[in-house]
């Protein structure tokens, strides 16, 4: 397929522009935002030493490009109330995946949903207030969704949020 005309996960064919090449002060805006989305334009550009005019228009072509999703807070989950966080992994039915997403995005605390490869279909991390909320969500929810055919829940202990990693002076020239 020519750039243009890529595949969404479903096959279904998307029309984008082709990917821009991205330079070394890209890179470097990239590592700032993903540190802090707060950042302001002027300390992105003081940090990366380009004017504030450049600072901005890179950062609206990154966004104008796709290259920037969007701007938002890491939550610590546990803290916000979701004391209970699991990943189920869903075997669905072929060719279900974008009536399975679309359902799946609907649900209270589903936080990542990835279309993967190997023995189940669908990876989903949720976050709930306790154990029971995950149960109900799980048994009443998710396996009451005509297209998946299974679920397994896997609960997680202990979550790091891994993050950008500091960045090093060098990096930014």
């Amino acid at each position: 397929m020519p750039a243009e005309q890529m595949a969404d996960a479903g096959g279904e064919p998307v029309r984008t522009a082709p990917a821009r090449p991205l330079d070394p002060t890209d890179h470097a805006i990239l590592r700032i935002l993903r540190t802090d989305g707060r950042a302001s334009i002027r300390a992105v550009a003081e940090r990366v030493h380009v004017s504030r005019a450049n600072a901005y228009a890179r950062i609206n072509r990154l966004v104008e490009d796709g290259v920037i999703r969007g701007f938002s807070a890491r939550v610590n989950h546990e803290r916000a109330g979701q004391a209970a966080s699991a990943y189920i992994t869903l075997k669905i039915v072929q060719n279900s995946w974008r009536t399975v997403r679309d359902q799946l995005q609907a649900l209270p605390g589903a936080t990542h949903i990835a279309l993967v490869s190997g023995d189940f279909d669908v990876l989903l991390l949720v976050h709930t207030p306790d154990n029971q909320a995950l149960r109900e969500l799980v048994l009443t929810r998710i396996q009451a969704i005509p297209e998946v055919l299974s679920t397994r829940t896997l609960l997680v202990f202990e979550e790091t949020d891994l993050g950008p990693r500091p960045e090093r002076p060098a990096e930014l020239t």
